[in-house]
């Protein structure tokens, strides 16, 4: 009696807890993700403006949203390139290897667009491009992967790089605008091009209204607002795009994210995106640099009308996504990639009496190669440079047995004498876990196949010039913020001041998807819900 008792108690406490667990739902999983990545994106232009801004946008994203106001990249410099690859990868250029929107290629000594690839073919363009040079998995992969290929993932910007490294491996299109004739292209890399993309450019070809197109501020509040204190009056700008760079200066405009959208609409409207119960992604990539990539004080007001327009943008693209797939039923991020073409542009300083002074690299790298010749005997051990980083020639070096350890402390130590130097680094120095959180994020922008040999930090307030390539680079170190934001499906609102490190986007994205982060990603997800 007492044993049929015990079984029978056994038997209902069993099924009270399948009737408990029946009883409890699952979190919801989105059906689709929006990746909006704002290329420039700063918190002091996004809070400045919010007067000028409508309900829908970046006001609804504030309110409804889980706010991270703090995020930062877990290396140094990022640009367009390497900050995309950072988002998708959740990792740093030391794992998936864009350390840039170029490097040196050491078999040619020529420069490397950092999605070049000549295994494809361009759709609308010459340009051959792939996903081949990012070196780990990104998330949207894992989520081809999870899903045995069903979801379905495509990547929205105006620049090739953005689009490629949005698109990652396993997309099924990556969608960028020419810079010459202002059509939608994509490559062969994704496969035949959808009958779709061809209907769009027989319908709206932006070469055939680039000329009619004329940029004005778009409303009487936004002519009059005035933020920056550059003093004075200014006059409503009005810019037309015309000549061999028309459709450079369109893409450096806030009226191309007016055409991304606009292309963004027809993507979600002739594909299956969010029609069914797998999670399928978006990523669009917006601009929010200034006109032509000029400095605030030159272009001022065509800043404050670029926010406007990317306000207006962002709200017609939420209206249109949720119409498509359902309030409940979408999560939208939206983060920056933390840098500002305004913070490098050349300014006179000596005039204000502020420390400042030219490092020219090509005269160092020659200086440096004379240098090592009196120390080791003839020879060239110096091959070129590209931006601060010098490329040593470590076939001679080998060929004449010299220690290479010996021979690039001589070298750091030598340039590290030179004015404007504020320090010297290199690559044996970046291979060894750093030591600080400086020389860390330094690390974490350092590849050893892509990155340089020897790494030179020019002081800040100088310039760093290179005479072959022209290129003239204010050096700042100054921090500028930009915040991540989460809205949509399983997110609870809140605005968290905390500093978070974007490389924990990915997972936290790979969790609430209910798949594996990409497989380089050691960051931990954040926590989308305030329980």
């Amino acid at each position: 009696m007492t044993s049929n008792r015990h079984r029978f108690l056994t038997s209902l406490v069993a099924l009270l807890a399948v009737m408990e667990m029946n009883g409890q739902v699952a979190p919801q999983v989105p059906r689709l993700v929006v990746n909006v990545v704002i290329d420039q994106l700063r918190n002091d232009c996004l809070q400045a403006f919010m007067p000028l801004y409508g309900p829908g946008g970046f006001v609804r994203l504030m309110t409804d949203g889980r706010v991270y106001t703090q995020a930062e990249y877990p290396f140094l410099n990022p640009d367009r390139a390497s900050a995309v690859a950072t988002l998708m990868t959740g990792t740093s250029p030391y794992e998936h290897g864009v350390v840039g929107q170029r490097w040196l290629d050491r078999q040619t000594l020529q420069p490397v667009f950092c999605v070049d690839d000549r295994q494809c073919q361009g759709v609308q363009t010459t340009e051959q491009s792939s996903a081949a040079n990012l070196s780990v998995s990104t998330i949207s992969d894992e989520l081809k992967v999870g899903t045995g290929g069903k979801a379905l993932v495509y990547a929205i910007a105006p620049n090739r790089d953005a689009a490629v490294l949005s698109a990652g491996h396993a997309a099924d299109g990556g969608f960028w605008i020419n810079d010459d004739t202002g059509a939608w292209s994509t490559s062969s890399y994704y496969g035949p091009a959808p009958a779709w993309l061809s209907y769009y450019e027989s319908t709206y070809r932006l070469s055939d209204n680039i000329g009619k197109l004329q940029w004005t501020p778009s409303g009487d509040l936004t002519g009059q607002y005035d933020y920056f204190l550059s003093g004075g009056a200014h006059k409503p700008f009005s810019h037309k795009f015309k000549g061999d760079r028309c459709f450079r200066l369109f893409k450096a405009s806030a009226l191309v994210n007016e055409e991304v959208t606009r292309f963004a609409r027809h993507v979600l409207a002739n594909t299956l995106m969010g029609n069914d119960a797998v999670s399928d992604f978006l990523s669009i990539t917006y601009y929010a640099g200034n006109y032509d990539h000029q400095a605030m004080n030159r272009a001022p007001m065509e800043l404050q009308d670029t926010y406007v327009r990317l306000d207006e943008q962002l709200a017609l693209l939420i209206q249109s996504v949720e119409e498509k797939v359902g309030k409940d039923r979408v999560l939208f991020v939206v983060t920056g990639t933390g840098y500002a073409d305004a913070d490098q542009q050349d300014a006179d300083l000596s005039k204000y009496r502020i420390p400042s002074g030219e490092f020219n690299i090509t005269r160092a790298q020659m200086l440096l190669n004379m240098y090592l010749t009196a120390v080791y005997g003839q020879g060239q051990y110096v091959e070129t440079c590209l931006g601060n980083q010098i490329y040593l020639n470590l076939k001679q070096v080998e060929q004449k047995a010299i220690n290479l350890n010996d021979l690039m402390d001589r070298s750091a130590a030598f340039l590290s004498r030179l004015s404007g130097v504020r320090d010297v680094y290199t690559s044996q120095q970046l291979l060894q876990r750093g030591s600080s959180a400086q020389m860390e994020r330094l690390r974490n922008a350092f590849n050893l196949s892509r990155s340089g040999d020897i790494i030179v930090e020019v002081a800040s307030g100088w310039h760093l010039i290179n005479e072959t390539t022209g290129e003239r680079t204010l050096q700042r170190e100054s921090f500028l913020a930009f915040p991540l934001i989460f809205m949509g499906t399983g997110v609870d609102r809140q605005i968290i001041n905390t500093p978070v490190e974007i490389d924990r986007l990915a997972p936290t994205l790979g969790a609430h998807m209910r798949i594996r982060a990409p497989n380089a990603c050691g960051a931990s997800p954040l926590t989308l819900t305030n329980d």
